[in-house]
């Protein structure tokens, strides 16, 4: 599995885990709506780390648990 479809099941996981939508999850990130869904398809490359830290921060975990599985 690629880097960016790990991090992209993580990011769904957190979301659901959170309870939030897509697009509440992309409205705390104050991005595109649809961003979140490139994200959680790993249709990007590997996300930014400034990237990275905007999902944490708007999922309020670590950015460590974005990264789980990855090697």
């Amino acid at each position: 599995m690629t880097v960016a479809r790990q991090v992209g099941r993580n990011i769904a996981e957190a979301r659901r885990k959170a309870g939030l939508t897509q697009t509440q999850l992309a409205a705390r990130m104050e991005a595109a709506g649809q961003e979140v869904s490139r994200l959680e398809c790993g249709r990007r490359s590997c996300p930014q780390l400034m990237t990275l830290l905007r999902v944490a921060r708007a999922l309020e975990i670590p950015v460590t648990d974005l990264l789980r599985g990855v090697e």
